[in-house]
């Protein structure tokens, strides 16, 4: 599953983002990773694992819906269960 958010296009400057992505591991864990930073200028990123597919589905949930109050907006979503912004 993948999310990608991004703010608003500001004139002067440009817009941030943030991606989230959840991944199942060859052992049958989950990883989150998370990236996020201003286009074409530094980034952040963390990686975390989870042994069960709910903690790691709760996980993902809870990173998109703290960005979407921030003021981000959901540019591209994929995966066969690829939550929507609410």
């Amino acid at each position: 599953m993948r999310i990608y958010l991004q703010t608003q296009v500001a004139a002067a400057e440009s817009p941030r983002y943030y991606d989230i992505i959840l991944q199942q591991d060859l052992l049958g864990g989950w990883t989150l990773y998370r990236e996020w930073g201003q286009q074409g200028g530094r980034s952040s990123s963390k990686r975390e694992v989870y042994l069960e597919r709910d903690d790691a589905l709760t996980a993902f949930a809870q990173a998109r819906d703290a960005q979407v109050k921030r003021g981000f907006r959901v540019m591209f979503s994929q995966g066969l269960e690829a939550p929507h912004a609410r």
